[in-house]
């Protein structure tokens, strides 16, 4: 679960759906008994502040593990991928904020280190941006991810965007 936190999730397309969707995600993933892994921003949010807590109805368990983070790759300068290999992982199922930026970054670095890779195509989300004086909306970046993820390929692995009802959730163990 990539930066799901109230300074991030403001103003983005869906943010409440994607929030609620990323619940129900995450008491089945405790109900599996699938490891949760968090991924805060604490480079943009001082710890502790109202920006930098869990948007509503997230929370994290006490034994679920949290990842600080500073750029947008996940795996960038933290102990994500030390987290994952405790915990055995080798299959990552994502949700969080926001798609064009941590998303789409995280995603593609944990498949090209070889993991196998779910993106919950309707537990992401991020903002409307303007670049060179288009506008792009958060809706349609949400998409494009979700295109550009699913049809994502490399050697001996499964990679998917799959809504979070669809999404299984099986113990890497």
């Amino acid at each position: 679960m990539i930066d799901l936190q109230r300074g991030v999730v403001q103003g983005c397309f869906d943010a409440g759906g994607v929030l609620g969707r990323t619940a129900q995600l995450v008491e089945r993933a405790r109900s599996a008994g699938v490891p949760v892994v968090w991924v805060q921003d604490h480079g943009s949010f001082a710890e502790g502040t109202n920006e930098w807590a869990l948007a509503a109805p997230l929370e994290r368990g006490v034994n679920e593990p949290l990842v600080r983070k500073e750029y947008r790759d996940s795996f960038a300068d933290t102990d994500l991928a030390d987290v994952l290999g405790s915990l055995g992982v080798h299959h990552l199922v994502v949700a969080g904020a926001q798609s064009d930026y941590c998303i789409r970054t995280t995603t593609q670095t944990a498949a090209a280190r070889g993991f196998d890779v779910t993106l919950v195509s309707d537990a992401h989300t991020t903002t409307d941006v303007e670049y060179d004086g288009v506008l792009i909306t958060g809706e349609q970046i949400v998409a494009h991810t979700n295109m550009f993820f699913d049809s994502l390929r490399y050697p001996g692995h499964r990679y998917a965007a799959e809504r979070h009802d669809q999404v299984e959730l099986q113990p890497d163990r």
